[in-house]
């Protein structure tokens, strides 16, 4: 059944309370859950539906921050990543990366300045101190070894492996990061290993939280309904992100915790810059001193992102002149290929959690995580407010906040979140022919082609075989608009996952965004087999359908909305 649940089923007490379904929240839900604990985990959205939805899709050790000197994070960014590649191997896979380099000696100097606090540009990360920056990130790969070391391409076989790269490039640094297909659906099965480790916990999405008439109670109200009901809790743990001072307002807290920067990206079309990456992710210095990437992404190609500081994260969009930049960083490395608006199939833009840091360049604010405690009137214990992170580390993050909950309740850690295996990552096929023979076996035990079997295994992982046996019930009916859909597989994860909106399936329990396939009419089509499964009235169908095709123009260039 799905993890989710109506409001008017919720408890009227919980021991922890978690307010933000991002990736910080779920993965302190599922921790919490495991060691016994009761948890109401709310949202008002989805999970993982705001900042948690928009990262570079990236699961990597943060090798820019050894500029900054913060070895610990790189350290245990590069361990998080290493389990997340065993623990959730259906989602996350190696990539292989490129760090071009323009002179063997540059930026010597100002690398010295940052890593000792001071302000400085790093227009040119030169072979030097890319060969020093490799070989500390090696150091950090080998307590958990999951990736080979790094190395190196001088100019001739550079010039060779990548013809197109700009004649200033002189050697290259190849070594692994790793990459997420789909995000929002490792947020969503942390919260269903959570729910089915422990039952008496919760999640209810489109639910807002505010300080009821007695202190120490909370009013939760449905954003879709508008049903409200009055809960409490002896913890409450603000996950809120970029939008923790928010929640933190509506609990009656005046904090000023937050300074969040916005980051968008661009997924474009443009088979000629999808074959000149060779499979690989090209990270990247540019002119301005930032840090960027272009890598391949379900057959087109991503590009970010943007650094740029933003004071509401409610207003955050890709802007036009957003997209311009990141067009044209890419002619800094592939001065030949040439990108245009026409080719942007989406955009998307998130807010990532930076501790407030006022006055500091907001490319130096730190990326590592910590919890701060803020009293409420009539409750025994802080709000604990989960600051900063990152995608990388948030299980190392949800580790830290759970151990300090169950310290404050008095409780033993039972369980280990280390090496636990994520949702569909459990008994993972690990070899390319292991996965072959997983297939044929879910072929033969539930009626689906050989090649729909492989669909299965990519999008859900071992999950696939659930999937398989609802949709192999009878003969699939592929939908028109979306061929590598049916209408079995829309109505399972209406029926088995927790899907409040028909932009839920469209953004998030599906890649059909993210691959450039969403039109007017698909939205169309997957809302008239959600409509059955949700009982929505005809009303309430209109309204998905516009909410969806807002959605959806949110994520376009400005030229190209669609109504």
């Amino acid at each position: 059944m799905p993890a989710g649940q109506k409001l008017e089923d919720v408890k009227p007490h919980y021991p922890v309370l978690i307010i933000g379904a991002g990736i910080n929240g779920c993965g302190t839900f599922r921790d919490l859950c495991l060691q016994g604990v009761n948890c109401l985990l709310i949202d008002r959205g989805d999970v993982c539906e705001g900042a948690s939805a928009a990262p570079s899709r990236l699961i990597h050790g943060g090798i820019k921050y050894l500029e900054t000197g913060e070895f610990r994070l790189v350290r245990e960014s590069a361990m998080e990543r290493n389990r997340l590649l065993r623990n959730a191997p259906h989602y996350v896979k190696p990539l292989e990366t490129v760090l071009p380099v323009h002179s063997w000696l540059g930026s010597i100097i100002p690398s010295a300045l940052r890593f000792l606090g001071l302000k400085a540009k790093l227009k040119d990360r030169g072979a030097a101190i890319t060969e020093l920056g490799l070989r500390i990130y090696d150091a950090y790969n080998r307590k958990v070894a999951a990736l080979p070391g790094h190395r190196f391409l001088g100019a001739r076989k550079l010039r060779k492996e990548y013809p197109a790269f700009d004649e200033r490039i002189i050697a290259a640094g190849l070594y692994y990061e790793g990459r997420i297909t789909h995000a929002e659906r490792l947020g969503l099965e942390l919260v269903m290993d959570g729910v089915e480790a422990n039952p008496g916990s919760a999640l209810c999405t489109y639910v807002c939280a505010a300080e009821g008439d007695t202190p120490g109670e909370l009013r939760l109200t449905d954003q879709i309904t508008g049903e409200a009901r009055i809960v409490s809790a002896d913890i409450i743990i603000n996950a809120g992100g970029a939008w923790i001072d928010k929640v933190n307002s509506g609990l009656g807290l005046r904090t000023r915790h937050m300074g969040g920067s916005k980051g968008s990206h661009l997924i474009v079309d443009n088979p000629q810059l999808l074959q000149a990456l060779k499979g690989r992710m090209i990270y990247f210095g540019t002119a301005d001193g930032r840090v960027n990437l272009v890598y391949p992404f379900f057959g087109h190609v991503l590009v970010g992102s943007t650094d740029i500081p933003v004071a509401d994260p409610d207003e955050a969009f890709c802007s036009a002149q957003e997209a311009e930049y990141l067009l044209a960083i890419v002619g800094e490395i592939f001065p030949r290929i040439k990108l245009d608006a026409a080719q942007i199939l989406l955009s998307y833009c998130g807010v990532r959690p930076l501790p407030r840091s006022d006055g500091q360049e907001i490319g130096t604010v730190s990326r590592d995580h910590a919890i701060a405690r803020d009293p409420i009137a009539g409750m025994k214990h802080p709000v604990l407010s989960l600051i900063g992170g990152k995608w990388t580390t948030f299980r190392a993050f949800s580790a830290q906040a759970t151990d300090d909950v169950l310290q404050l309740l008095g409780r033993p850690r039972l369980t280990s979140t280390e090496d636990l295996p994520i949702g569909g990552g459990r008994g993972y096929p690990a070899t390319l022919e292991a996965q072959r023979i997983w297939e044929l076996r879910l072929t033969a035990a539930n009626g689906v082609s050989p090649q729909r079997a492989q669909v299965l295994l990519e999008r859900y992982g071992t999950a696939a075989e659930k999937v398989a046996r609802f949709i192999g019930a009878e003969p699939e009916a592929m939908l028109a608009t979306l061929p590598g859909y049916s209408s079995a597989e829309i109505s399972y994860l209406c029926h088995e996952e927790p899907v409040r909106r028909l932009s839920d399936l469209l953004f998030r329990r599906t890649t059909m965004a993210m691959e450039g396939f969403l039109s007017p009419a698909a939205i169309n089509e997957v809302a008239a087999i959600a409509v059955s499964r949700m009982g929505w009235s005809d009303e309430r169908m209109r309204q998905e359908i516009a909410h969806a095709m807002a959605a959806l123009n949110h994520r376009l260039p400005q030229c190209s909305a669609v109504h």
